[in-house]
């Protein structure tokens, strides 16, 4: 039970229950009402009263999660005055004003590290069926999203630079790192979207620390250049990059390992202004790089070569690592994509629905926490049953969730059975193993047009005002 001291009226919560829905007896050092506890804590956001850090937790994570009008505060005060009805206390008011005052208190920080702790719990209870020739995988790219537009986001994240004030929204950049054997979150760094510093590589930059010696990065060729190289080399991170296309590529040199493979050396470039002259000496002045040609004749793929870089030298013995594993490596890359697709289209985050950036950054990691969670139920379900957690889908285990949390709040079966038959459902719902599938690129449904906004809303008032509705 979680009691919090300071507040004029106790409110018992079981936040346990709660999180029954997300399966975690597996994880026997993961409990979430200590887990809860020690975060907010840590942070200086644990607090009392009606709307208590525990309950506020649960009811923002379930906004996340949902869509349209079950995801307004409205609707998180409304499922909290039904819980505290069920347990036999009485309602709050029904204005979100205060659920919302206690909610800013809930740091972003906070919340990134709940995020940060369930991920790695769940990497650390992996099968190793999961990982890649017994190497932690891990994939990075990058994505953007919008919220609204209001004066203090425009500060902090503004809008296209192509857009006139007022018709654009601000526009958050954010690199992702994600486990290519669960799929869970490992990282993410969140900042403008121009500006000095915000690339997905100096972002990339930011989250180094949370790589080991002896994990993979695979990622796109726009992350393939000398400097990420060379650091991630110095943390002992091996690397899987196609290689940017502004390099050329000559099979003919280097040291050959076979066809269309080969080793070649990388030299050391100017400084650039990013770096300081102390970092620029500290590393090395040339790589040896292992680059591998391969050709997708299936059709509907693309026919054009691809050319990958990797830290990945040798090609035979226990670590050996032949070209096609390299190749078959890379092709790993879109899960990335898949991912993110995930976040942002089933956990609605192409749109943010908070006003200001600390609201903003903290609504990013609840979603996040969330992602994981969900995918933290997947593994369970995997493991469970012997099958690759992403073989089961990420849709359905939230739909899943979403169906059963308020079953798992009050259901008078015991936990242990509860999860049993929960898990044995979400591990029925496997993706369909298409490998040839192939799809053109454009949608048969046609859509309705509205008018563009070209003018702020203000002058549109005005003319609306005036009688003037030509635009419409």
């Amino acid at each position: 039970m979680v009691s919090l001291p300071n507040s004029r009226r106790q409110c018992t919560f079981k936040f346990e229950r709660v999180l029954s829905a997300f399966p975690v007896e597996h994880l026997p050092e993961l409990l979430p009402e200590e887990l809860l506890r020690e975060v907010l804590g840590k942070h200086k956001c644990l607090f009392g009263g009606i709307f208590h850090s525990a309950i506020v937790t649960w009811a923002f994570l379930c906004q996340v999660i949902r869509d349209g009008k079950d995801a307004t505060c409205q609707a998180a005060v409304a499922r909290i005055s039904n819980f505290l009805i069920q347990i036999g206390q009485s309602a709050p008011h029904a204005n979100t004003g205060d659920y919302c005052y206690a909610r800013a208190k809930l740091k972003a920080s906070a919340i990134r590290e709940l995020s940060m702790r369930i991920a790695s719990l769940v990497l650390e209870s992996r099968d190793e069926s999961w990982q890649w020739k017994k190497r932690n995988t891990v994939l990075i790219d990058g994505f953007t999203f919008k919220m609204p537009d209001t004066p203090k986001n425009q500060g902090v994240y503004p809008q296209h630079t192509a857009q006139k004030p007022g018709l654009g929204f601000p526009i958050a950049r954010v690199v992702a790192l994600l486990h290519l054997g669960t799929g869970c979150l490992v990282d993410a760094a969140i900042g403008p979207y121009q500006g000095k510093d915000t690339s997905e590589i100096a972002m990339l930059r930011q989250l180094l620390s949370s790589l080991k010696a002896g994990d993979v990065v695979v990622a796109d060729r726009h992350f393939c250049g000398y400097w990420l190289i060379a650091m991630l080399m110095e943390k002992g991170v091996h690397v899987c990059f196609r290689k940017h296309q502004a390099r050329h590529t000559d099979f003919r040199k280097g040291r050959r390992l076979g066809k269309n493979d080969h080793i070649v050396t990388w030299k050391r470039g100017a400084r650039p202004h990013w770096m300081t002259k102390e970092m620029h000496s500290s590393l090395p002045e040339q790589l040896e790089l292992r680059e591998v040609r391969y050709v997708i004749s299936e059709p509907g793929r693309k026919q054009s070569p691809f050319v990958v870089v990797t830290t990945m030298l040798d090609r035979s013995g226990e670590d050996g690592v032949s070209s096609e594993e390299i190749a078959e490596l890379y092709g790993f890359r879109w899960n990335v994509e898949i991912d993110i697709r995930s976040i942002k289209t089933h956990l609605n985050m192409d749109f943010m629905r908070c006003k200001s950036p600390p609201m903003v950054n903290t609504e990013f990691w609840m979603k996040l926490l969330a992602y994981n969670l969900i995918r933290m139920t997947a593994g369970v379900a995997a493991k469970r049953q012997s099958i690759l957690p992403r073989e089961i889908s990420f849709v359905s285990t939230c739909q899943y969730i979403l169906s059963n949390w308020d079953l798992a709040c009050f259901s008078t079966l015991k936990p242990e059975e509860f999860i049993r038959q929960f898990l044995r459902c979400i591990s029925q719902c496997q993706v369909g193993h298409r490998p040839d599938r192939f799809e053109p690129r454009c949608v048969k449904r046609r859509r309705d047009q509205y008018t563009l906004m070209m003018e702020p809303r203000e002058k549109l008032r005005h003319r609306l005002n005036k009688g003037d509705n030509s635009f419409e």
